[in-house]
């Protein structure tokens, strides 16, 4: 399938040998250690042929490897198929990680090489003290893509647009008067900010410069006597200019970020996240650094009152437009005459309708029967299956409005489920509604609540390799930090006001993919004078599970409650946005379990 990298790997290894590097790395990032990048950035696309959002690419003179996790396993493996780069399963006993391979493959004296402008100071750090355990040599000034991707994609240039306080809930002053509070509190007196979500939340600014997530590719820097947004000029326009001066902004050329950093005074001392700088940025300063995460992702993560009630409402239009979509798949399936791709150009049809909506927050996957066992399924016209009678049908998909951001999975049976279909429908289902209800102490972590959704599939020797749940931003990332649901140990707490997902899975390749995915709230539960205060979760994500699919016989009287008082709400809160025909569509599939 990659057959057409071949060319590019090459000319990556011309320049390795033109320098005398012997091996490089190439991360999937931008230069703000994103997710989700513009097409500029995806430099390692362009050598491997891999399009996942999670994976590192490693190539010496005569060998290339694909480091990527369990989401990706069955997509890398198609896509490097014959491309002259082999694939490496992350977090699998027995796999050679990263620097493992690399401390077999390279010699004495070899260079490895990266360009720091992609990698954050840990990690060039980490390599930098790896290289030099093995008596290696590192370089981080190895910029590779600036020479050999002749036909690079321009950086974006889209503009830029202000997110209105109406929906926000709070100015940009009062955001950079919060931050820089927190900044003061560890010890500093400036903040370089890198992340582009951050950014975008702190300046009440989005954009359109990578796909899904409506951000606006800039560095941000607050300090005591003044703060600068870098950014590209052509993308600011009056309305901007007049957002950013009484927020206290001033704009500089994206391109001066570095010059700027290095002239500023050793006076100064700036806050860096060590995991978000890149290593060439951070050692531009001079100036006096502490180092910690930067205050913004906390900030950021507790939605206020305004951006509660904007997603609210959002899932309400949201959950609207898939019904219209699902009873669309229902009524034509059988035909035979749709794929996976028409699914998803009927899913942004239908949510176009919504004058708020603003693109889909993540590209669709559409996965039929086998294609759901790929956990990031994208279909292309040359892989869609079409739709037919029988067989599951997993969607997950999710919306960026201007007042909150979306994210549901559905898995639907087309028709004639099989009893072992239904049993790992409801095996997912269970563990689902066991977070969907779960009550815990103020101070949890989302790894003491994950075994919550995998018990059931583990008392069975069953189990799923990715997260049960990520954050969620306002009209922002699809995933943001610092909170999640996983077995990882993660210290981020969960807090009143945090959008987190709620998503197990079971995956059998070659034969089908089920996952069960809300978006929940935590809010305030019980209080108590003996044990302390709890929280719980609000289920925000408004869409009927597919009955059709639950083993009855495997749910509790108490989770059959849960199901028909969600089923309720479901009905309750979207007839108002229905037809006739889709509000009857609907109260049949809220219709009671029995």
């Amino acid at each position: 399938m990659s057959k057409a990298t071949l060319k590019n790997l090459e000319a990556l290894r011309d320049e390795m040998r033109r320098v005398k590097v012997s091996a490089v790395i190439i991360p999937g990032t931008d230069y703000h250690q994103s997710e989700y990048i513009s097409n500029h950035w995806k430099f390692r696309d362009w050598v491997t042929g891999f399009t996942g959002s999670n994976g590192t690419a490693v190539v010496t003179l005569d060998k290339a490897g694909l480091w990527t996790d369990s989401r990706y396993f069955l997509q890398a493996a198609q896509q490097l198929e014959d491309s002259g780069v082999d694939l490496h399963k992350e977090d699998i006993p027995g796999e050679a990680t990263i620097t493992e391979w690399l401390a077999r493959e390279l010699t004495d004296d070899d260079v490895l090489a990266v360009d720091g402008r992609l990698f954050s100071l840990v990690k060039a750090n980490a390599l930098e003290e790896f290289c030099g355990r093995n008596g290696f040599r590192f370089a981080a000034d190895f910029a590779a893509a600036d020479r050999v991707w002749a036909d690079r994609p321009a950086r974006p240039l889209a503009k830029a647009f202000v997110h209105d306080e109406a929906f926000a809930g709070e100015s940009a002053s009062q955001k950079i008067g919060r931050v820089m509070a927190e900044v003061e509190k560890l010890g500093a007196d400036a903040v370089f900010i890198p992340a582009l979500d951050e950014i975008a939340w702190t300046l009440n600014l989005r954009g359109d410069d990578v796909a899904f997530t409506p951000v606006v590719i800039s560095y941000l820097y607050l300090s005591e006597k003044g703060n600068v947004l870098f950014i590209d000029s052509e993308k600011v326009d009056d309305a901007v200019k007049a957002h950013l001066k009484a927020a206290g902004v001033k704009i500089k050329e994206y391109d001066d970020v570095e010059e700027y950093l290095g002239k500023v005074s050793v006076d100064t001392t700036v806050l860096l996240d060590p995991n978000i700088v890149s290593d060439t940025l951070a050692r531009a300063l001079e100036c006096y650094k502490v180092y910690g995460k930067s205050p913004v992702s906390g900030l950021k993560a507790i939605k206020n009152e305004v951006q509660i009630a904007g997603t609210r409402k959002a899932m309400e239009r949201d959950g609207a437009a898939l019904v219209r979509l699902f009873k669309w798949i229902e009524e034509n399936a059988a035909t035979g005459n749709y794929n996976e791709c028409d699914v998803w150009e009927m899913g942004k049809k239908f949510r176009a309708e919504n004058e708020l909506y603003r693109g889909d927050s993540f590209g669709m996957i559409a996965g039929y029967k086998e294609h759901g066992a790929i956990v990031h399924y994208t279909a292309s016209a040359e892989s869609a299956s079409t739709l037919h009678g029988e067989g599951l049908l997993l969607i997950d998909s999710g919306a960026q409005y201007l007042d909150g951001t979306t994210d549901i999975t559905r898995t639907i049976t087309l028709g004639n489920p099989t009893a072992d279909e239904k049993h790992d429908y409801t095996l997912v289902l269970k563990g689902h509604l066991a977070i969907g209800r779960a009550q815990f102490p103020v101070g949890t972590r989302g790894s003491q609540l994950d075994a919550l959704a995998r018990i059931y599939q583990w008392e069975e020797g069953m189990t799923y390799l990715h997260g049960t749940g990520h954050g969620v931003g306002h009209f922002l990332g699809v995933h943001e930090g610092p909170q999640n649901i996983r077995l990882n140990e993660n210290p981020a707490t969960l807090q009143p006001g945090m959008i987190t997902s709620n998503e197990p899975g079971i995956y059998k390749a070659g034969r089908y993919g089920i996952r069960t995915e809300n978006l929940v709230l935590c809010v305030p539960g019980v209080k108590s004078e003996e044990f302390g205060d709890f929280l719980k979760f609000e289920t925000l994500t408004l869409f009927p599970y597919d009955s059709r699919l639950i083993d009855l016989s495997m749910l509790t009287a108490q989770e059959i409650a849960q199901v028909n008082a969600y089923h309720a709400t479901v009905r309750e809160r979207l007839t108002p946005y229905l037809t006739a025909d889709e509000a009857a569509w609907l109260a049949a599939k809220t219709q009671p379990l029995a």
